[in-house]
């Protein structure tokens, strides 16, 4: 097995992990916000832990990003979709997702109510999930 080879199959299969664990804290999140209930060390760690996933994620797609044969500099990039799509709109879309979700979890960790900690959590993450979920399914099959 190659590095990219490594690498793409690390990438996909981590990206479950990503994903159940930002819908568990935005759905945490929504429940806790609903009921009113209090911001809990749990609700800290879980939340802290998807952030970190994605950062984690967006560490191997780095790598991922430099060995794939899909990114392509060429004056071709841009008329070939799978070229285009890897090169420039997969990981744009990640980066504005993963900066949503920090920005979530920073907005949490400074707000001063419970209702507002989870408030954060829950707009911005979900916000992050759509774009990552775009991103995941607009994978072109090519």
């Amino acid at each position: 097995m190659n590095l990219y080879s490594f690498l793409q199959h690390l990438h996909s299969g981590f990206r479950y992990i990503v994903v159940v664990l930002i819908v568990v804290a935005a759905l945490l999140a929504l429940i806790n916000l609903m009921g009113k209930k209090p911001y809990t060390e749990g609700n800290r760690k879980l939340n802290l832990f998807a952030m970190i996933s994605v950062h984690t994620q967006l560490l191997i797609g780095i790598v991922l990003y430099f060995v794939s044969p899909f990114v392509q500099f060429n004056s071709t990039t841009m008329k070939n979709p799978v070229t285009r799509f890897f090169t420039v709109e997969h990981w744009l879309m990640m980066v504005i997702a993963i900066v949503l979700i920090t920005i979530g979890h920073s907005k949490s960790k400074k707000a001063t109510t419970d209702e507002a900690k989870h408030k954060a959590i829950f707009v911005f993450y979900i916000f992050g999930l759509i774009i990552i979920s775009t991103g995941i399914l607009l994978i072109p099959r090519g």
